[in-house]
């Protein structure tokens, strides 16, 4: 006769989950699929429309901020380029303002600011070699728009995504302001922010629609390409003498 005492329903429970644990089973399955993210009942499920709103993250906020706070002379904007906290997300290298007068014969856009950088923009051998560049082509360097498409120097800066972002309009309106006669766009990044296709090969001299008007530009390399290959100097002034033939002086 069996004396042992009756197992409580815990005892049962915790011996029979020994007994599968012994023999490798570690998990229940069934059969039959469940549902297990359907909605409780009496609750009535999100719309498409709402899901995608509490799955989908916000936008960013355009660069620049609102574009109602803008400047709108080109005064207001160099101290703008320096302060307004929605033109970048900081780094290491302070920024720059742009330099030069308003309807300049020439404005040159680079990419950024050069490394060294502090006072006065593209003052580094990148600079010294487009001001010989100025002085070769008959402008004196004051007399030319110096402008950066970044307010600072920015080692690998994610071009698709400040362009996504909205730089390429905060550009429009510096240009707009600047007003010069001719531009020249440094540096294959850059040229995509005024709405050239990357996909296509950059053309020599074309034409940027600016506030109804168009202004002439001439796509070169960028000023580090420039400086460190004799060849591409040599491109940027042949494309200048072709662009400037029947000028007068």
């Amino acid at each position: 006769m069996d004396d042992r005492p009756a197992l409580s329903l815990a005892e049962r429970i915790a011996a029979a989950q020994a007994w599968w644990r012994e023999a490798g089973v570690d998990y229940a399955y069934a059969d039959e699929p469940r549902a297990w993210l359907t909605e409780p009942a009496g609750e009535p499920a999100p719309s498409p429309a709402v899901r995608e709103a509490v799955a989908a993250p916000p936008p960013p906020p355009a660069i620049g901020g609102d574009r109602a706070g803008w400047p709108q002379d080109l005064a207001a904007f160099g101290r703008w380029w320096l302060e307004e906290p929605g033109l970048d997300e900081g780094g290491s290298w302070p920024r720059v303002a742009p330099r030069g007068p308003a309807g300049a014969r020439l404005m040159l856009l680079a990419p950024m600011p050069e490394a060294d950088d502090r006072d006065a923009l593209l003052g580094g051998p990148q600079g010294r070699l487009l001001a010989s560049f100025a002085l070769a082509a008959g402008l004196e360097p004051e007399a030319v728009y110096w402008a950066a498409a970044l307010p600072r120097h920015t080692p690998l800066p994610d071009w698709p995504r400040l362009a996504a972002d909205g730089l390429g309009e905060v550009l429009r309106h510096h240009i707009a302001l600047a007003s010069p006669q001719r531009l020249i766009v440094l540096g294959r990044d850059v040229l995509p922010l005024l709405g050239h296709d990357p996909a296509q090969a950059s053309p020599a001299v074309s034409e940027l629609e600016i506030q109804g008007g168009k202004l002439e530009l001439l796509a070169s390399f960028s000023p580090a390409r420039l400086l460190d290959g004799a060849r591409q100097r040599a491109d940027l002034w042949r494309r200048w003498l072709e662009w400037t033939e029947g000028d007068e002086g």
